[in-house]
């Protein structure tokens, strides 16, 4: 097996991207899960990644993209990703909008002015938005859950279930609870076996910094503590602002601990949110796979990308004050 791939990285949640079309043969799910469980694991001569973005001819849009996380298991969507596979998928074909095929809707991205000077900037739609227990699913009461109490969780906190369509638990904390090990233990107890969430949760502790600045640390499914994640970054946002905790109608401001994005929630009737941010790539080469062995036959690193989004994130510490 031999073809292309690119390395990436949203706000650094990185991917390898996989042009399924370019390949010699004709990729089956045990070799998605066999190549996201080797390439991604961190101690893995290449680096390692959160996940593979597997990009596949489509029907119905100008591609389809699957999300193979690093433990195998496939996510119905990455925000941070779809970024990363816009880019590629516009510059292939000339365009400055295109569709994307997810799991679960077909979501329009679109090239934005640059969020930091010769960043590679998109903007994509993250929907649908559902604050219905069953979608989630989440096996607790009221349904929608907003600013709730969950006493087997914590006695103090208030959380917000939402699926954007991946699952998320949203609470808001001062830095003192950021700075314990409280979101590890939630995160942890959500993801194994537990009567609440069935098949995991993405657990997001946020802290408000200003009326349209936001900073997010994400404990995602799959992943583990992970540099951002697009749909929670999102789902946060939305959940600010329906909680009135942001500045509404308005692109917020979301920090992470690598970098930053903008998000702008739109509630109306079809809920969505578009995400705003980078989409960087830090390599491109080729892969040849034999006898259970992965090569790299060539890598060029992409050094403007990375110069330009290293200038971001130094933004992005100076903003990260409250």
């Amino acid at each position: 097996m031999y073809g292309p791939y690119i390395k990436c990285h949203g706000s650094k949640n990185d991917f390898f991207i996989v042009d399924e079309r370019k390949y010699s043969i004709k990729w089956n799910e045990n070799q998605r899960k066999e190549a996201a469980l080797t390439l991604c694991d961190r101690t893995h001569s290449y680096g390692g990644a959160d996940g593979i973005l597997f990009v596949t001819e489509s029907t119905v849009a100008d591609a389809k993209y699957r999300v193979i996380n690093a433990d195998g298991s496939e996510a119905s969507m990455c925000g941070n990703g779809l970024r990363c596979v816009a880019r590629y998928v516009c510059e292939e074909l000339g365009k400055e909008s295109v569709v994307i095929e997810t799991m679960k809707a077909n979501l329009t991205c679109r090239k934005h002015e640059d969020i930091s000077e010769g960043v590679e900037t998109y903007g994509v739609e993250i929907s649908p938005i559902v604050f219905d227990n069953d979608a989630l699913p989440f096996n607790y009461k009221p349904s929608p859950f907003i600013q709730q109490p969950i006493d087997k969780l914590s006695k103090n906190l208030l959380f917000s279930a939402v699926a954007v369509p991946n699952p998320h638990l949203i609470t808001f904390v001062d830095q003192e609870e950021l700075n314990s090990n409280l979101q590890k233990e939630i995160s942890e107890y959500v993801n194994g076996q537990n009567p609440l969430f069935p098949d995991g949760v993405n657990v997001s502790f946020v802290r408000v910094l200003s009326n349209n600045k936001l900073f997010v640390r994400t404990y995602e499914r799959g992943v583990g503590f992970t540099n951002a994640c697009g749909t929670a970054m999102s789902a946060t946002v939305f959940v600010a602002t329906v909680a009135k905790k942001v500045v509404p109608n308005t692109p917020i401001t979301v920090i992470t601990d690598k970098g930053m994005v903008q998000c702008l929630a739109h509630t109306s009737e079809n809920p969505w949110v578009e995400l705003i941010g980078n989409a960087t790539f830090t390599s491109k080469g080729q892969w040849t796979y034999e006898e259970g062995k992965w090569e790299i036959n060539q890598a060029t690193s992409c050094e403007f990308d990375i110069k330009q989004y290293d200038n971001l994130e130094k933004k992005a510490a100076v903003l990260n004050i409250g």
